[in-house]
């Protein structure tokens, strides 16, 4: 067991072991209720890393003492599948703990599934990305449950490293250990709700202080040098980093500086400027749009020097693009519009080009009828530049409005001369 590291030896062994996912597997949820009344169905179990996706399915067999294998999707082999079912055979029924589940080949899952749809295999599997994007259908529809974890509180955290600390047969306990209940509460705000991460930093922290007889003397300094980016995590390719830009364009949407600017830090942290900086100029026009039409110019100068300066430096033209957008008036009015009119012509609300739009520019076009095109910029209109009343939409369609203009920002300037436009033209059909 010495061998072993402190968060491994700290999982639950029962249901009421479990530190936090109160929603998840607390007493009053119908997932305790089945367990503890006998029955386990198969479930997937989604999350980030560290918040006790191993830990469940560990206190799951240890309450039923149900036959338990754990398997790792990203190791495992078509021989470590066998065994399962043979095991399953045996003893009539088994638990497969699956980690990674959505890293399983399609031949492993065919050869399970049967197995998990009699019952003789209760799978359950954990994995870090979002299960409806990334594990098999075949899959998810024999589970029954599909819980999605959350990072614990610092509450819990505190909890399991108190129990960490004064935990003899598993834990610490057998240790002379000096730390204080501030520098407890700091190693549970500096992982993040991450309670292997957690787990890990006490143990390294104890180990890593100087020793006063048998006492280890844990200081601020000690425990201030270990947190060090304990908070971030996201695979550059994995649902949490798609989720961080999701909340970030989000974020900036509702003007909410400060939200923005957190999760634009967490972004910068993962060091992918590429995905961030597309993620930014795609909100300057998705979301600021016609309000504000100077932002896209502004972020794409902020975007061209992030490149150009790299990280950390790069934070710096980002963190002034993300407050500008935040506080800028917004409209989503101009691709809505172009949504309305690919929508269109999708359901095949299209028709001929009128004649005097057709091209022109060459031998034997007025013998096709391509004339009557009028330059708009011969007739001038105030200070406007130049407009001509004409059709320019086929002829089935005349009339159909896709762009609806919105009051905000610059947008409503816009928006009134495409009004008083309308209006000339209504006037010239009159």
């Amino acid at each position: 067991m010495n061998g072993e590291p402190l968060a491994y030896r700290m999982r639950p062994t029962t249901l009421e072991e479990i530190v936090g996912q109160k929603d998840v597997i607390g007493k009053q949820t119908t997932l305790y209720k089945m367990i503890k009344n006998g029955h386990v169905p198969s479930m997937l179990l989604y999350g980030e890393p560290g918040i006790g996706k191993t830990s469940i399915a560990f206190a799951i067999a240890g309450t039923t003492n149900l036959p338990f294998i754990a398997l790792n999707a990203t190791t495992a082999g078509k021989k470590d599948v066998e065994h399962v079912v043979d095991e399953a055979r045996l003893t009539g029924k088994v638990i497969l703990f699956l980690d990674e589940i959505h890293r399983f080949n399609k031949a492993q899952q065919d050869y399970l599934l049967p197995h998990v749809e009699r019952g003789d295999i209760v799978l359950i599997g954990a994995t870090t990305e979002n299960p409806f994007h990334d594990v098999n259908p075949a899959i998810r529809s024999r589970c029954g449950q599909i819980k999605q974890l959350t990072r614990l509180i610092a509450q819990d955290i505190e909890e399991l490293l108190h129990r960490a600390i004064n935990e003899k047969e598993k834990g610490l306990g057998n240790l002379q250990i000096e730390i204080t209940e501030k520098q407890i509460k700091s190693i549970a705000a500096g992982t993040n709700g991450d309670a292997r991460k957690s787990l890990t930093l006490l143990e390294s922290i104890v180990y890593s202080s100087d020793k006063k007889g048998e006492v280890f003397i844990v200081t601020d300094e000690t425990v201030e040098q270990m947190i060090d980016k304990v908070g971030v995590y996201g695979d550059k390719k994995g649902s949490h980093f798609y989720n961080l830009l999701s909340s970030l364009q989000k974020s900036i949407r509702g003007s909410d500086v400060d939200a923005a600017l957190y999760y634009l830090a967490h972004l910068i942290e993962t060091g992918d400027l590429v995905a961030l900086n597309r993620r930014l100029l795609v909100i300057a026009y998705e979301d600021i749009g016609l309000a504000n039409t100077s932002v896209g110019n502004n972020v794409l100068a902020a975007v061209t020097a992030s490149e150009r300066l790299g990280l950390p430096e790069a934070r710096i033209p980002l963190a002034v693009a993300v407050v500008e957008m935040c506080l800028s008036s917004k409209s989503n009015s101009a691709y809505l519009a172009l949504d309305k009119a690919i929508a269109a012509i999708r359901a095949g609300n299209v028709g001929e080009i009128p004649m005097h739009l057709r091209d022109g520019h060459y031998q034997g076009a007025k013998a096709l009828g391509h004339v009557g095109y009028v330059y708009p910029h011969d007739f001038p209109i105030g200070t406007f530049g130049g407009w001509v009343n004409q059709q320019y939409l086929p002829e089935n369609i005349v009339g159909t409005q896709f762009y609806m203009p919105i009051e905000a920002g610059e947008e409503k300037k816009l928006g009134a001369i495409y009004e008083k436009l309308a209006r000339f033209r209504q006037e010239k059909q009159e």
